[in-house]
Parts: C-alpha cells; sequence; structure tokens
C-alpha cells in the first residue's frame, strides 16, 4: 500500500509540472514535430490545465487516506507496547470461573484468546482492532505458561508469562433444580500476569 501510494504521490507531481508548462512551449513542440498541424486554440489549454490538475489532486487525496487507513491497520512499536503493559497490568490479579477438567491445550488456547482480546482492547487511539497474535511456547502446563505476543506490522515482541491457580473461595456454586445451592461446582482460577520485551 505504501509503494502504491508513493507510486500516486510521483505521478501527481509529473501531472502537476504538466498543467505548469506554457501553452507557447507546447505550441512550439507542436509545430516542430507536426508543422502543417492547425493551431491549438487557448480553450483546449485551460480544459487540459483542469483536468490535469484536477486528477493530480484526487490522487494526492486518495494516497493520503490509502496512507492513514494502511497505519490504522497497522501496529507500531509503541502502540504494542503501551497496549501490552496495560493488558497486563488489567489481566494481573484477576480471577475467572473455568473448567476443573479443562486440559493444557484447551487453558492454552484460552489464555492465548485473552491476552490477545486484552491487548487489542486497551489498544487505544489509532492502534488497529485486530492483528495481535499471542503464541504458546513450548512446554506450556495449565498452571504455568508463557506467550509471545506480536502485532501486524510491529517489530518488537513481548513475552507475556501467566500463572493460574485454583482459587476455590471464588468458585460458583449454581443452584439446583429445586432452588437452594445445587451439587455442581464451577471453579475459580486467580491469574498472576507479567511480561517483559523480546519472544519467550
Amino acid at each position: 500500500m505504501t509503494q502504491l501510494s508513493v507510486l500516486v504521490f510521483v505521478l501527481a507531481a509529473v501531472l502537476l509540472a504538466m498543467a505548469c508548462v506554457k501553452a507557447d512551449r507546447v505550441r512550439a513542440w507542436r509545430e516542430s514535430l507536426s508543422p502543417s498541424a492547425p493551431d491549438v486554440p487557448d480553450a483546449a489549454f485551460v480544459v487540459a490545465r483542469l483536468v490535469l490538475v484536477t486528477t493530480a489532486v484526487v490522487g494526492i487525496v486518495v494516497s493520503v487516506r490509502g496512507l492513514a487507513a494502511e497505519d490504522n491497520a497497522e501496529w507500531s512499536d509503541d502502540e504494542l507496547t503501551s497496549a501490552v503493559e496495560q493488558a497486563v497490568t488489567a489481566l494481573d490479579g484477576t480471577t475467572k470461573l473455568g473448567d476443573l477438567y479443562s486440559s493444557a491445550s484447551t487453558v492454552d488456547q484460552e489464555n492465548a484468546r485473552m491476552i490477545e482480546d486484552e491487548v487489542v482492547e486497551h489498544g487505544g487511539g489509532d492502534a488497529p482492532q485486530l492483528g495481535v497474535d499471542a503464541y504458546p511456547a513450548d512446554g506450556n502446563t495449565a498452571p504455568d505458561s508463557s506467550y509471545t505476543v506480536k502485532g501486524d506490522g510491529a517489530g518488537a515482541a513481548f513475552c507475556v508469562h501467566v500463572r493460574r491457580t485454583r482459587s476455590k473461595e471464588d468458585d460458583w456454586h449454581p443452584p439446583g433444580i429445586t432452588g437452594g445451592e445445587g451439587t455442581t461446582v464451577v471453579p475459580a482460577y486467580a491469574y498472576a500476569v507479567t511480561s517483559r520485551k523480546g519472544a519467550c
């Protein structure tokens, strides 16, 4: 997208340069190529200049919008750094309900999605609303896992470490069929989340 925008800027500059060429110079050049050709009226030069300038302006506007759209679709290192820091602060110390029998791979997927959503949510400003990936590290377990967080367009990467422990005092006991507290227990987990620069 950037290369296309630069090309359009160059073409717009060429069109503006063409619009600035004097009519006498064009007439002299045309006469040197074809002496018998009829003379071009001044009105034709006015129309040609209007067309060239209008086309150049439209090209510049489209290129500027394209660059703005590209900027909004990619993460900068500063945007990703700020978003990860805020996401880690928001997640650290939280408690979430889960599944007592979930596997390490299921927890990995849940944690990765949780981190990605939180980073995007804290992107703010001109940061994109997507394009964040959290890659699980090898050897992750349900209680202890790490994720390399990257954003599209950003050169920076962060290692987010998640420690997940049972928090029985926060368990949820849904009501039974006949009312009152049921026998089912939905387990709660407490999260300790930290991060550092660089891949895991």
